[in-house]
């Protein structure tokens, strides 16, 4: 009995010591799950006084590092504190979880040293985080990626050599999430191991100490440079850091003259470790070299190095590992040993990467820079200002492009070819339905023949004009297209369950892959393929592989098999290189990178090339349940298009620009004629045309930069007015300094576009001018009928409904003999309109039929596990 009565008070304690989450007491797999936490810490659950140490096993361990339940009082708050390590003897940090919650913590930051700044339980980090050397181990922030460790790989900690204290520093930046007075606790949780690792991490800070920035001038470089004379170092991870000033930073490893890129990136933005793209090792005798762009515009003194925000900083850090026998935990370069070798520097450093003005807020890891300083002093310049307008962007529909009047079947694929022009693959008078697969995705319409009109249209991209058309006979039902370095076009069917090479001209396909009309998932088969992609260096074909396979399959120029990888998506959270329809492919060479449209995740996954290891993920709410394509343009933008919304849900259907290095989304777009019923496929050019597909609509957008339409209506020094209030076409317009073209061409082509929009100016106004008396009318008979309806009851209401829909009807041009491309396909080749009524399926993407309210046309497949989604 008293053993039993043990037992219980056991499992009782267990139970409440399992309730305190905050407390860490959590087993092995779930403290480092590798997955983002984003969970709020409330007072009763954060840390007390005893910091938790979790046995892992044997020879590792869990050490939690929260702040222990703190409430900034102001903004741009930084709250240090530390923990001692619980052992003596030497160990080692092998991985990271962050605790942080993106609407209140900025960053965090986690330094080892031997004796932190302040023996309280937590300080103001005014008070410095460290008295001797500290070392920077690991950078969490919002939108950027998490650091981590490559396998075999840890930092030493302990022991004669490693420091004996971490110290969390925690930047919270907007603390309106605080008007609740909650308590925070984040922090990171570490996990340790006494077992020697082969490889030992460190840290190579890269830093100027002597640029001085001339007040008003517009690119000032600060250049450092040192000889490597250690054993070999392999690169994995980089920051960079300076404070208002800084545009560009960017570091690179130089051998025999040659200048290989270790990372660049905008010091505005989220100042974490960012994975090195490309594996870069640093042997005996090479040089690092890194330079910081800054521009002096807006400033009255000269700006010099040092830790305030009226100072500047200039900071390249490189965490890389070595072999334990031969590792050093931190070096640093100070020096420029070689100011004529910048002569050859890659162009790339001196070019700002553009950064949206709300990221500017609060991005800086240097708290000096919000200290002591007067609110005028953190306020942008006027310089700075102009600077990121200008880089500054907005996507809107081009209007005046006639391409939304052509008469096309189902748009499946996008693409621009070499001389940008935009190519079209759709299925003409051949369109996707419930009635189109068997339970085995064998098709079963083959009774239709291919596709007898041309599948593939070359288009002007600015006037719509069909400049040449391929792709007759060939194709059941088009999907993907991609088009490679030499012009050639690589398209996928997914009835055939094939994937396509075609020369521009070519009556017969160059290279065929997979087995006409059979679907598979080994080698030589697939089973309805979505998209692919070419690398322009390597020549290696890519293949999402699609909606009845979960995986991406790599071949080489020739169509051997090389490799896949991807998996079907488990219950709960998708997990990296699972998915759920992988539909679309994006090839960005610029970071030798991969991206999937991960569909029915509703995410976007990036890959490296060759390898299929998983770089990250960028997925955000506004893109819904359902993400159905991803293209990138030459520059770092990426462009999304999502679908339509489930029932109940708020996020529309809209196009996407996200800056590729962060995943944060720029700007948003819609159409402003028709709207998006199912978008399909989207491709963007480098000065940020964007062409958008839909397969419901049947119809492609085109969108631009409101950059590009504004040489229309700005003049120097003043605007237009008379041509922007006359103009349709313009819908934004921003004020910039820029000289008006004096070119004749565009002169001309200016007028045509101011006596075009005086036109449409016109037409709209003798149009509402005729509406007017027929909206009158109308509301008189609504006004009688109603009348009616109170004195003779329901019968009359009935009546009004008949009649008053009749008339709204002819206004809408129902049953008024308009083009209907779904009827007129359906009268060709005896193709038969039944088995198109709604499915019972919840949020199946279905077309509306505008004759008799039914639903008509719909792209299918068997739906995975619930939600079930649509097909296209």
């Amino acid at each position: 009995r008293v053993d039993m009565a043990g037992l219980v008070n056991n499992l009782l304690i267990l139970f409440l010591v399992s309730q305190n989450n905050c407390l860490g007491f959590r087993g092995p797999l779930s403290v480092f799950k590798r997955y983002k936490d984003a969970t709020r810490s409330l007072s009763s659950e954060c840390l007390g006084s005893d910091r938790p140490v979790i046995s892992l096993g044997l020879s590792d361990f869990a050490l939690d590092i929260r702040m222990p339940g703190v409430t900034p009082k102001q903004s741009d708050t930084y709250l240090c504190m530390s923990v001692p390590l619980p052992v003596d003897d030497e160990a080692y940090v092998v991985d990271f979880k962050p605790h942080a919650s993106m609407d209140t913590v900025h960053h965090m930051l986690l330094f080892g040293c031997n004796e932190p700044s302040s023996t309280e339980n937590y300080w103001d980090c005014d008070e410095g985080t460290c008295k001797d050397k500290s070392n920077i181990l690991y950078a969490w922030a919002r939108n950027a990626p998490p650091t981590r460790l490559p396998k075999g790989v840890g930092f030493r900690v302990g022991g004669e050599t490693g420091g004996k204290f971490f110290v969390l520093q925690v930047h919270y930046g907007d603390i309106s999430a605080f008007r609740d007075k909650h308590k925070d606790c984040s922090g990171v949780t570490l996990h340790l191991t006494h077992q020697k690792q082969p490889l030992i991490a460190g840290m190579y800070l890269m830093m100027s100490v002597s640029t001085v920035i001339p007040p008003g001038e517009k690119v000032v470089d600060a250049d450092i440079a040192c000889h490597y004379k250690r054993f070999p170092m392999h690169l994995f991870a980089y920051r960079v850091h300076t404070h208002r000033l800084g545009k560009v930073v960017s570091g690179y490893r130089v051998r025999n003259g040659q200048w290989t890129l270790i990372g660049r990136q905008s010091p505005q933005l989220p100042q974490a470790f960012y994975p090195v793209e490309h594996p870069v090792d640093v042997s005996y005798d090479d040089i690092l070299a890194a330079r910081c762009v800054f521009s002096g515009e807006g400033r009255t003194t000269e700006t010099h190095i040092g830790g305030t925000a009226n100072d500047e900083m200039c900071n390249f850090y490189i965490m890389y590992y070595m072999e334990a026998k031969h590792a050093v935990s931190y070096m640093t370069c100070t020096q420029n040993a070689n100011p004529e070798m910048f002569r050859n520097i890659p162009q790339e450093a001196n070019i700002p990467i553009p950064v949206k003005p709300d990221m500017l807020k609060m991005t800086h890891g240097h708290h000096e820079e919000i200290k002591d300083t007067d609110k005028s002093s953190l306020q942008l310049s006027k310089g700075e200002e102009e600077l990121i307008l200008d880089q500054d962007f907005h996507i809107e529909e081009a209007v005046e492009w006639p391409g939304l009047d052509l008469k096309l079947g189902q748009v499946s694929g996008l693409a621009l070819d070499l001389e940008n022009n935009l190519v079209v693959f759709h299925r003409g008078d051949h369109v996707w339905d419930e009635n189109s697969f068997d339970s085995k995705f064998v098709y079963q319409q083959r009774g239709l023949g291919p596709i007898e009109q041309n599948t593939i249209l070359v288009l002007n991209p600015s006037t719509a004009k069909l400049l040449h058309s391929t792709g007759k006979s060939l194709f059941y039902l088009p999907h993907g297209l991609s088009i490679d370095k030499n012009g050639n076009y690589w398209v996928t069917d997914v009835a055939l369950h094939q994937v396509f090479k075609l020369g521009a001209d070519a009556k017969e396909p160059l290279l065929t892959l997979g087995v006409a009309l059979q679907p598979g998932s080994d080698k030589n088969h697939f089973c309805q393929p979505t998209d692919v992609a070419v690398d322009p260096i390597t020549g290696s074909v890519y293949v999402s592989d699609g909606y009845c396979n979960s995986r991406i399959i790599q071949f080489s120029p020739n169509g051997l098999y090389i490799m896949q990888w991807g998996e079907e998506t488990s219950l709960g959270r998708a997990r990296p290189g699972q998915f759920r329809i992988p539909h679309s492919l994006a090839l960005i060479p610029d970071f030798s990178q991969l991206c999937v449209a991960d569909r029915e995740n509703g995410r976007i996954q990036c890959f490296r090339l060759g390898t299929g290891e998983f770089v990250r993920e960028i997925k955000h709410k506004s893109f819904g349940r359902e993400l159905f394509a991803v293209s990138y343009a030459p520059g770092g933008l990426l462009f999304a298009v999502n679908g339509m919304p489930y029932p109940g849900e708020a996020e529309p259907a809209q196009g996407f620009v996200m800056n590729f290095s962060t995943g944060e989304i720029i700007d948003t777009f819609i159409p402003l004629r028709k709207r998006f019923e199912m978008p399909h496929d989207v491709v963007a050019s480098e000065d940020k045309t964007v062409f958008v597909g839909d397969v419901h609509a049947r119809t492609v957008w085109k969108f631009a930069s409101t950059e590009k339409m504004e040489h229309r209506s700005v003049k120097k020094a003043g605007i237009e007015v008379q041509e922007i209030k006359e103009s349709e076409t313009i819908v934004e317009a921003r004020l910039k300094n820029n000289p008006e073209p004096t070119d004749p061409l565009k002169k001309q082509e200016k007028q045509h576009l101011v006596r075009q929009a005086s036109t449409g100016v016109s037409f709209v106004l003798i149009t509402t001018l005729l509406i007017i008396p027929v909206v009158v009318l109308l509301a008189i008979l609504v006004f009688i009928r109603w009348r009616k309806t109170t004195v003779y009851g329901a019968d009359g209401e009935h009546k009004l409904d008949s009649n008053s829909s009749r008339v709204l009807g002819r206004l809408r041009g129902k049953g008024g003999g308009g083009l209907n491309l779904g009827n007129f396909f359906a009268s060709h080749k005896g193709y038969s309109r039944k088995g198109f009524d709604r499915l019972s399926t919840e949020g199946s993407d279905q077309e509306k039929d505008e004759d008799d309210g039914t639903d008509s046309e719909e792209e299918y497949s068997a739906p995975p596990p619930p939600p079930a989604p649509s097909s296209s």
